[in-house]
């Protein structure tokens, strides 16, 4: 088994919302469906012909239903129960009410009985009341929703009905499923996998599924996000173990290839296959670059710089880099100064070592260091092309030292900026190293020079720096 298993009962009262209450278990409610979508319940006054409302015999029928209805509205259930039956039985088109308020007497009983025998009896009353509900009054795919519900709470380990039922309801309510429904399901289909008893594949086509209707009720019912958001995040936990690459891809290689271009399709694979570390799949590429292509903006166009970097198209992707690095500034630069120094860093990387144009390197690591000053990883770099450049910049032994000078500054440089611990460290480590590079007083004498006097490093570098012996 997975690390994630059943919800605890308080978890799912609280996506339930209406129908509970944390202080006596399962609570009645008026004359309204507790819902969870936020509804504010249902006509209960119905528009069926009177011989149908009222059964055989119309004088017993009111009659019940005024002692019922009296009883029930002052919580006296044990009273309210005989006439209640009687309606039940005898006049089950009179009034939706009869299977509302007759569910919530029965949690009622239930969550107050001690013998387990009778508990159980009270779940299968339970249940036959939402079916006779449905075949009444229809409504098929919201009351079995309900159905599933209750079921969950009272035998949580009917894993096979409830998948049923929520499936059931899922397919007739489309995107007005809710919230505990899609999340009873998804943890059926997890369970029912665990046990062999179905395709893995199916927990992704549930998730999938299940968060497409979430996002449309966050969207289109926004007072309805306190049941939704817990509903997103309990299921987006429990997928989390699921989603490898593999079955990722196999679900969504073929909707990419039936609508390439689907700007929601695209945003939904490139979001899934990054969350599961997934970027290195061809689909995570072509998603990425459908999506920039079809909704350009700086992260998409940040992401295709690594992807072309990977693929080893290093111009193609400090091309992107300069893109992202635009679009954050147009946007907002402090807000986006992460993402601008992480661009510039990187496209710094590629010059240097790809592409070995040690000018445009410093340039972009100069323009890193402006977006995050504290970060010494610039300077650094500047000092190791320095280093790297001795014997491309010195003609004799004496000129090819020299350019060490001009690295340590640059590693002394970023120790004194260095937030980072590690960083100053590196930068401490360089200093060391290099400081054994430098002329001795021989050397440096010979040439005509003395320790302290200025001194400028020409080639690509062409700083001023100090001279110094080892």
């Amino acid at each position: 088994m997975k690390a994630m298993k059943l919800f605890t009962l308080t978890a799912i009262a609280f996506i339930l919302g209406a129908g509970l209450s944390a202080g006596s278990g399962f609570a009645p409610s008026a004359d309204t469906e507790g819902m969870t979508k936020g509804t504010t319940g249902l006509n209960v006054q119905l528009d069926q012909p009177q011989e149908q409302r009222y059964g055989e015999d119309s004088v017993m029928c009111v009659r019940n239903w005024s002692l019922y209805a009296e009883y029930y509205r002052q919580r006296n259930f044990n009273m309210a129960w005989e006439p209640w039956k009687y309606m039940y039985e005898e006049c089950p088109l009179a009034t939706r009410n009869i299977y509302l308020h007759g569910a919530n007497m029965i949690k009622y009983f239930y969550q107050n009985e001690t013998d387990p025998d009778k508990r159980e009896a009270w779940v299968d009353t339970l249940m036959m009341v939402y079916d006779q509900r449905m075949e009444m009054f229809g409504n098929e795919g919201f009351v079995k929703g309900r159905k599933a519900a209750d079921l969950y709470q009272m035998r949580p380990d009917n894993i096979e009905e409830l998948n049923e039922l929520t499936e059931r309801s899922i397919e007739l309510e489309g995107v007005e499923a809710g919230a505990d429904v899609l999340l009873i399901n998804f943890q059926a289909a997890i369970r029912l996998v665990e046990a062999g008893m179905m395709d893995p594949g199916e927990i992704i086509r549930r998730y999938d599924r299940g968060i497409d209707i979430i996002e449309y009720n966050l969207e289109h019912n926004p007072e309805d996000a306190r049941f939704y958001n817990p509903a997103k995040t309990n299921i987006e936990a429990m997928f989390e173990p699921y989603a490898t690459c593999e079955s990722l891809v196999q679900v969504f290689g073929p909707r990419f290839e039936d609508d390439p271009h689907n700007v929601e399709l695209l945003e939904r694979i490139t979001e899934m296959l990054d969350r599961s570390g997934c970027t290195g799949e061809e689909l995570f590429y072509m998603a990425t670059r459908n999506l920039h292509e079809q909704q350009p903006g700086a992260e998409s166009a940040f992401l295709m710089g690594r992807l072309e970097n990977n693929l080893d198209n290093h111009q193609v992707a400090i091309d992107y880099f300069e893109e992202a690095v635009q679009l954050y500034q147009e946007d907002d630069p402090i807000a986006h100064s992460d993402r601008i120094f992480r661009s510039y860093w990187l496209m710094a990387e590629i010059s240097y070592r790809q592409l070995n144009r040690m000018s445009q390197a410093r340039n972009y690591a100069r323009q890193a260091h402006e977006a995050s000053p504290t970060d010494g990883r610039p300077l650094i770099l500047i000092g190791e092309m320095y280093a790297a450049s001795a014997n491309l910049c010195g003609d004799d032994e004496f000129t090819r030292k020299t350019v060490y000078w001009v690295a340590v500054d640059k590693f002394i440089e970023a120790r004194n900026v260095a937030s980072e611990p590690a960083v100053a460290e590196r930068a401490m480590q360089l200093i060391s190293t290099y400081r054994h590079y430098f002329p001795d007083r021989e050397l440096i004498f010979f040439h005509g020079f003395s320790e302290g006097d200025p001194y400028r490093v020409e080639c690509w570098i062409n700083r001023s720096t100090t001279i110094r012996a080892r």
